[in-house]
């Protein structure tokens, strides 16, 4: 799962500068299951672009912003009118705005003639736990070696990105960001005695080879 916020909306106008027909597009995916960009965000922030006199021509919720099949279809399926009667058409937007991850946001820049502007950033690669959106779970690297760790990844589960650890801020279990948050070296110490693995402890683990395509 990819974990996106919304931006300000001071930014989102910001962004906006100069442009007054808008289609707000939201994802059925991701952005939904956070409460970013499913359909009541979606209408939220088309009420808010009218109020600050924007015209908005339409809105709609991608199934999964980040896929594409055909972007005539996708146009085609977004001319139409809404429940209120009211002409919802993406062919009349003179940008897009995005209320996805930065994939999504990808995506339709490739197949569209329509500038697409962002209305989220997107902040880490997470998960759902227990019914518990979880963040900062993979940082992307191209190199994983999470087993090494018992399944916690330190190049996102630790801020300083430590695969050795802990450092010497660290109390007593405890990040030095404070704000009790515990710190990743100690979960993962707690999860490789859980496996019985204490030897990925021992073992001096080399730095990310950066010069690797990740492709």
């Amino acid at each position: 799962m990819i974990i996106s916020k919304q931006k300000p909306f001071d930014e989102i106008l910001d962004i906006l500068s100069g442009i007054d027909n808008i289609f707000v597009l939201g994802c059925g995916k991701c952005a939904k299951k956070l409460h970013t960009g499913g359909e009541p965000e979606v209408l939220v922030m088309r009420t808010k672009l009218l109020d600050a006199g924007k015209n908005v021509v339409g809105y709609g919720v991608k199934s999964t912003a980040c896929t594409m099949n055909s972007w005539e279809e996708f146009c085609a399926e977004n001319d139409n009118y809404d429940e209120s009667g009211n002409k919802n058409s993406i062919k009349d937007a003179d940008a897009i705005l995005m209320m996805s991850c930065g994939s999504g946001i990808s995506v339709i820049s490739c197949v569209s003639d329509i500038p697409v502007y962002p209305a989220l950033n997107t902040t880490a690669i997470g998960g759902v736990l227990f019914d518990e959106i979880v963040s900062n779970q993979c940082a992307m690297c191209g190199q994983c070696s999470i087993d090494v760790f018992g399944g916690i990844c330190p190049s996102t589960r630790c801020p300083k990105g430590l695969m050795n650890g802990p450092c010497g801020g660290s109390d007593d279990g405890i990040c030095e960001l404070g704000n009790d948050r515990e710190c990743a070296w100690k979960n993962i110490e707690d999860r490789l005695n859980q496996l019985q693995s204490q030897q990925s402890l021992v073992d001096i683990q080399k730095p990310k080879d950066y010069s690797i395509p990740l492709n």
